[in-house]
């Protein structure tokens, strides 16, 4: 599937040159998607994919930011990673590793009674305990808010936009959805672990 040059640091394992390639819709505010990070790609498939792995050079994943707005900090969450990936990108999926960990306090209710600038403060604070303070400072001005109109959005705000079009024209609905070479892996599940995922891999991986 395609993906934009600015927004390469989203391939978050495997080779960016691999000729397989799965297409992981995650939402940073989903307990599914959390899981799937943690326990399929973090866990299991960075290792088959690594460069001693036993796919190495056949497979990449892809991480598609999946904003859910019926998650009330969705699309908060996805700005902050959005901006440490321009920020820093070599700390992208660290930062999303902990956030997914971090995700209860980013929750419908402990939010509640938050302005988005308290959110957002959280978030640069997060961010803060993996980048360093020069790209602090940078995630920062890249989450203000534009003056040049009131409702002009972030300096990230293009890449939202993108990964959110993405979602629409390819018809994702929900996270976590799992494409694999452009079609939906309805059978891939959040709970899967090290046996599921090998099974799969040998009966998918061709190349």
């Amino acid at each position: 599937m395609a993906l934009q040059p600015s927004l390469a640091p989203l391939v978050v394992a495997g080779d960016p040159t691999a000729p397989h390639t799965l297409d992981i819709f995650l939402d940073y505010t989903c307990p599914f998607s959390a899981k799937l990070a943690l326990n399929g790609i973090q866990t299991v498939l960075a290792h088959k994919l690594s460069p001693r792995g036993q796919y190495a050079g056949k497979v990449k994943v892809i991480f598609r930011p999946q904003v859910q707005p019926w998650h009330s900090t969705s699309t908060l969450t996805h700005e902050a990673g959005l901006a440490v990936l321009r920020a820093a990108p070599e700390k992208f999926w660290e930062f999303s590793i902990a956030l997914f960990k971090n995700q209860a306090d980013y929750f419908d209710a402990p939010t509640l009674h938050l302005t988005t600038a308290q959110i957002r403060d959280s978030l640069i604070a997060l961010a803060g305990t993996i980048i360093t303070p020069e790209q602090v400072e940078k995630v920062k001005g890249l989450l203000r808010l534009g003056e040049a109109h009131p409702n002009a959005g972030t300096a990230v705000v293009d890449d939202l936009k993108y990964t959110i079009k993405f979602s629409r024209q390819n018809g994702i609905h929900v996270s976590p959805t799992v494409l694999f070479d452009g079609l939906v892996a309805n059978e891939i599940s959040s709970g899967w672990g090290e046996e599921e995922w090998a099974k799969w891999l040998v009966a998918k991986v061709q190349a």
